[in-house]
This record gives C-alpha cells, structure tokens and sequence, in this order.
C-alpha cells in the first residue's frame, strides 16, 4: 500500500494540463515569448487580411459604378466637377490627376501647334501615371508584413520547439528519468510553438498571394482606364484642328 502511495505521488507531481493555455503557462519564459509574438503577429495579420479584403471589394464596386458614368457619354467637365465633392479614391484620383493637368493645359485655349499638342498629351499621362504609382503603393501597405509573417513564423515557431525540446532533454538529464510523464509535457509545450507558427503563416501566405493578384488587377484596370482617357483627350485635340471641338466639349463616350 505504501508503494502504491509513493507511485501515486510520483505520477501526480509530473501531472500536467495538457490545454493551450495549460502548456503555454508552463512553457518556458523564452518559449513563451515566442508563442505571445506569434499570437500577435496573427492577429495583426487578420486585421490586415479583413481590412484588405474590404478594401479591394469596396474599390472594385466603386470603380465600375464610375466607369458605367463615365462611358455614359457625359462631358468630361460635368464629370470632373462632380468627382471633386466625392469621397477620394484611386481611380477617380487617377481622373482627377489627368483632367488637373489637362484643365492647366487648355487654360488660355486648346494648343494649336502639334509639339504643344503633344506636351499637353504627355504631362496628362505623367500626372495620371504618378496618381496611379501613388494609390498602388497605398494599397500595398501591410502586403510585406503578410510576406514577411508568411516566410519567418514557421521558423520562429521551430526556434521555440528546439528551445523547448533542449528543455526537455535538460530535465531528463536533472531527473535521471526518462518516463514519458516527465518527456511528453516539454514536447508538447514546444510542439505547440510550431502549431502556432503554422497557424500564424498559413493564412499570410495565402492572403498575400490573393491580394497580391487582386492588387495587380486593380493596377490594370487603372492603367487601361489612363489609356483610354488619354486616347479621349488626343482625339478631342486631333478634332480640334478640324474647326469642330471646343476648350470644354470633351466627350466620354466609347468609340463605336
């Protein structure tokens, strides 16, 4: 009976709670350390997934509600004074920048020498181009935090599970007891680092390469809706030569 008293004392010293929070309580302080930093770096990666997620819908949506305006056939000037009261966004911020720059241009009256023509043409496709660069680089903001979480917590989870097995073989050694009521513990403490690395870098990696396609489109569509506006704008100066074009008659309407 006694025996068994001792064997029930010995059992129960090495008794552990085998839950997420029981085995990180019981990790170690540097191992615990990398589990708090690899929980954040999650959260933080979610908050930036949804709001990315967001963000690219809303874009979207807006861009096709104002490309359906644009391409209605309105004059440019109407469309321009009602995007300046609207609340800001990449393409009508890449509107904006084209028609700032072309307004300048026709100031004093539409050019008549083609060089001029040609200037004109140029400094609207430059101010689009640097409106367009300007949004992007916004949108990309948290993308490397996506990359960067995506390609380093699987090894900062593997850190903590080699700091955590060096911890359980240390105990073995301070023991002399190889049972695995003494093993296990440790090697689940550390094995749940590398749990939570995964967890953290999974959803990174997969959300950056979405997001990084979803961006790309959306730079695209910028770009083509910069082409076709200039395109609008070169013909309405090639127009203008034949005597039949005003300053301020610009039209959005498609070629047929």
């Amino acid at each position: 009976m006694a025996a068994d008293a001792v064997e029930a004392v010995d059992l129960g010293s090495y008794a552990h709670d085998m839950s997420m929070w029981g085995l990180f309580m019981q990790a170690d302080p540097i191992v615990k350390g990398v589990m708090i930093l690899l929980v954040l770096a999650s959260v933080w990666s979610w908050s930036i997934i949804f709001g990315k997620r967001s963000t690219l819908k809303r874009l979207n949506r807006r861009a096709n509600i104002f490309e359906d305006s644009f391409w209605s056939g309105e004059p440019l000037d109407k469309i321009y004074q009602r995007v300046k009261n609207s609340k800001p966004d990449p393409l009508l911020s890449t509107f904006s920048a084209g028609m700032d720059e072309w307004q300048a241009g026709i100031a004093g009256g539409l050019p008549t020498k083609e060089s001029m023509q040609a200037s004109l043409k140029q400094r609207v496709e430059r101010a689009m181009n640097v409106a367009i660069g300007r949004e992007i680089n916004v949108l990309e903001r948290g993308m490397t935090f996506l990359a960067s979480v995506g390609s380093t917590a699987p090894f900062i989870g593997l850190f903590g599970t080699v700091w955590g097995i060096i911890n359980s073989f240390s105990a073995i050694a301070a023991t002399n007891n190889t049972s695995l009521a003494v093993v296990a513990p440790g090697i689940a403490e550390a094995l749940f680092a590398t749990a939570l690395g995964l967890i953290a870098a999974i959803p990174a990696v997969v959300s950056y390469n979405v997001f990084s396609t979803g961006i790309n489109r959306y730079a695209d569509r910028l770009e083509a809706f910069a082409d076709e506006f200039t395109a609008i704008l070169s013909r309405h100066l090639d127009s203008q030569d034949n005597g039949n074009s005003s300053s301020n008659g610009a039209s959005s309407r498609k070629a047929a």
